[in-house]
Formats: C-alpha cells, structure tokens, sequence
C-alpha cells in the first residue's frame, strides 16, 4: 500500500481511501491491482504482461497506452547509478509516466505547481499514473530494488524534460537517508569517567 509524505506538514497518509483521494486532487491516479492468474514475481516479463492483461487493457483504453513492457532493476544492473542520475532530478514527459510495481519499492515525489512536494512510497501491487507535464523525480529506496510494469503512449517511450529548479535537493527519498532516522527521545547517559 503506497503511502504519502506531505512533506511541509510534517505528516504521513497510509490509509488507502485517504491516500487514492489526496492523489486524485493533485491529478495522480492511484489504484491497487492483483494479478487475474497467479504469478511469480521472478516470472519472465511476457507471464506478468499476461496474468496482467485485463487491467492493463483497461489502462490502454483510458489513457491511450500502445505498449507495455517490464523493467527489471536490481543493485547488479549494469549502468544502475547513471540511470538513478537522469531520473532523481526534478523533471517531467510529454506523456503520462504509469508504473505498477510488481516488486520493490520507490518513491515519486511530486511538485504540484500549486502546493507543496509530497513523496509517494510505492511498492508492490500499486498503480501509480503521473500525467503528462507534472514535474516529479523518482528514487529508489535503500535496497535498489524494482521491478514495474511501465505502459506507454509512444513507442519511442518518453525523455525527461528537467526543470532546474533545484527543488529535489531539499528532500531525500523518504525509505532511506539520514533526515528520517527519527531523533532519540532520551539522550544517552555519558558514560562515567574512570578515575587515575
């Protein structure tokens, strides 16, 4: 179940009507799917496109998707850190970025023009849909590890546009990163000094 980190309130939704509603007013489409047939999440990519196909035809027909595949990120993926590089900065597509996170974790932040940055956590069996235009970034978390159903409008697939703002230097993924360790709430008692 994704959670939402509204970042200047200081406050974290996790309950799944509250979490589909903040996203739907902010133009995210959020859902949460199960495979018609079971599958393994190690499963070749054209079995999870199959145990997949109702919904995926669902999408196609809402948004105008034209192909479908599966990206299979791990630590061992050549090129793992250049490809993390293009993404974790603050940009957004010509086309709608739709993922269903079939294993692992990630968090999308996103910048609504109108309102703070909120982090999306997302993990699997999430839906998540950034429109076309909406300025984001996405990270993975500390085991940098996904493994998503990615559906395009374009074949070509899409590029990220950056905005340059600077805006995700000021915030960390939220799965990982020395600003969520939460502080003590004792302090340690010093440890008494041996006398010579």
């Amino acid at each position: 179940m994704a959670s939402v980190r509204l970042t200047e309130e200081k406050r974290t939704l996790t309950d799944a009507v509250e979490v589909t509603r903040y996203l739907a007013n902010i133009g995210i489409d959020y859902e949460r799917w199960e495979a018609s047939a079971p599958v393994s999440i190690d499963a070749p990519a054209a079995e999870i496109l199959a145990a997949y196909a109702p919904q995926i035809e669902q999408l196609n027909a809402r948004g105008g998707y034209v192909t479908a595949d599966v990206i299979d990120v791990t630590p061992e993926t050549q090129g793992l850190d250049a490809m993390l590089a293009k993404f974790s900065v603050e940009h957004w597509h010509d086309e709608d970025e739709v993922r269903y996170i079939v294993a692992g974790r990630g968090i999308f932040h996103v910048h609504p023009r109108s309102s703070q940055v909120i982090a999306i956590e997302v993990e699997a069996g999430d839906l998540i849909r950034v429109p076309r235009g909406t300025w984001h970034w996405f990270d993975l978390c500390g085991d940098r590890r996904i493994r998503a159903i990615r559906l395009f409008q374009d074949t070509a697939g899409w590029t990220p546009h950056y905005t340059a703002s600077g805006v995700d230097q000021n915030h960390q993924p939220l799965c990982f990163g020395p600003s969520y360790i939460p502080p003590q709430t004792t302090p340690p008692k010093p440890s008494p000094r041996t006398q010579s």
